[in-house]
């Protein structure tokens, strides 16, 4: 096959305006010179961050919550969208105390995710929430039922090996800090 160009868009309209996402129609030239309609979300306040929580006897935290979209309770890491253009570390410690009641002492970058980039453009910061103490009751969106637990890290990463664990932000955070872990030791 031929190839008589490259692929790039000519054209991005927006298809539909939702409260945390929008929805597009881009218009691409593919490098054999047709043309077609994709899709592309993308997320109005850029994304999210989360906390890995480590305990101070090892244990991560992990939260336990319904996720309509695929008719399930899942183990997440604590997670929430960003507050428009506030620094992401401040989303990871927010997000970690409404969540669970804790607080870390320490607070360090693991890694910066690109959920999809095929399709969204949203991004996930990952933190190390280190040096935890119990400052209170978690404080709940009314919408949110939530569960928490402690888990070891040979338990998680066993549930990452079964399937069981599947959120992308989750797996990213526990196997980068097993590999952090592993480089102190």
């Amino acid at each position: 096959m031929e190839r008589k160009g490259h692929l790039h868009r000519t054209g991005r309209r927006l298809a539909y305006s939702g409260a945390v996402l929008d929805f597009y129609r881009d218009r691409m030239v593919l490098p054999d010179g047709k043309e077609e309609e994709w899709d592309f979300l993308s997320h109005k306040k850029g994304g999210g961050a989360c906390a890995v929580p480590v305990l101070p006897d090892g244990r991560i935290l992990l939260i336990r919550q319904l996720r309509p979209v695929i008719d399930r309770k899942t183990w997440e890491l604590p997670a929430g969208a960003r507050d428009h253009q506030e620094d992401p570390s401040v989303t990871a410690a927010r997000e970690l105390f409404e969540e669970t009641g804790y607080r870390a002492g320490r607070i360090t970058p693991l890694l910066v995710l690109k959920t999809a980039p095929a399709w969204c453009d949203e991004e996930t910061h990952v933190y190390l929430a280190e040096d935890l103490t119990r400052e209170g009751d978690q404080c709940l969106d009314e919408a949110e039922e939530i569960d928490m637990a402690a888990f070891p890290l040979p338990e998680l990463l066993a549930r990452i090996r079964s399937g069981e664990l599947q959120d992308a932000k989750t797996v990213a955070g526990i196997l980068m800090y097993a590999q952090v872990r592993s480089a102190e030791t």
